[in-house]
């Protein structure tokens, strides 16, 4: 069995439009944090801290060094995640929305379902005729929780500014293609299921049409979805044939949740 990672990292050094900050803390480091946590206890620990005092010296430890610690301060939506019907509003199909804990497990490991659209430019939007298109060119139907994965190639652009640009959205029509064929999950390898912010907020001046701003998302207030975003390397896998696992980590009370992304195909 072949095993291909479908995910982007959670990366300081990428360009992103939301802060993100790792904090590093190194084995040599740890050993000063740890004092410092230990005697923040204590009484007048932090003044003894202070002045110099250790409870747990660098030589009392395997090689002068302690444990390395990483702090992440991010968004759940930087990296390869899903979205589940709290991010797109407070309600979804006249109930209280579902946040991403609450994503059915038996759901996020099914049979996937790859759909080349890398013909679609960043100006568009992917509608159910392109994937009906798609389905009849590799002859497949699909089945029921299907985990279908738009491929647009859009993931070589991650880590530049044009990663947030030059995309093609998802049209609500797409979305009820889906949704018609009890489809549960599907995945773009795109920044976000919507068309880029400047095409967007371009024809929303021109036309003040306020449809026109996030529908795709928007669409989950009517019916509810759970979509996968920033995935990569989908241009690895086969048409179909392959299984997807993309279980999102338990965060409490979240609209989305970092998953690690796989594919797995019989070699």
């Amino acid at each position: 069995m072949k095993v291909i990672d479908l995910s982007l990292p959670i990366d300081d050094h990428a360009f992103e439009v939301h802060n993100l900050q790792i904090e590093r803390v190194s084995h040599k480091e740890g050993v000063e944090k740890l004092n410092r946590v230990l005697m923040s206890k204590m009484p007048q620990g932090e003044d003894k801290y202070q002045a110099g005092k250790r409870i747990i010296k660098k030589e009392d430890l395997p090689d002068e060094e302690f444990l390395s610690l990483e702090i992440i301060h991010s968004p759940v939506h930087i990296g390869t995640h899903l979205d589940y019907s709290f991010h797109y509003g407070s309600k979804s199909e006249g109930r209280p929305s579902k946040t991403a804990e609450e994503i059915p497990l038996e759901w996020c490991y099914q049979e996937g379902v790859k759909l080349d659209l890398t013909h679609k430019k960043p100006e568009e939007a992917i509608v159910a005729k392109d994937l009906e298109e798609s389905l009849n060119k590799i002859n497949y139907s699909l089945k029921p929780l299907d985990i279908v994965l738009l491929c647009t190639g859009s993931d070589r652009l991650f880590g530049r500014q044009e990663y947030f640009s030059d995309y093609p959205g998802v049209d609500p029509s797409a979305i009820d293609y889906l949704l018609n064929r009890e489809i549960k999950i599907f995945g773009v390898d795109t920044m976000g299921i919507d068309r880029p912010y400047k095409f967007m907020i371009k024809e929303f001046l021109e036309k003040k049409d306020p449809k026109v701003l996030w529908p795709a998302h928007f669409y989950g207030r009517k019916r509810e979805f759970i979509h996968i975003e920033r995935l990569a390397n989908l241009d690895k896998l086969p048409d179909y044939g392959f299984k997807v696992a993309c279980f999102p980590i338990k965060i409490k009370n979240t609209g989305a949740a970092w998953a690690r992304v796989v594919g797995f195909v019989d070699s």
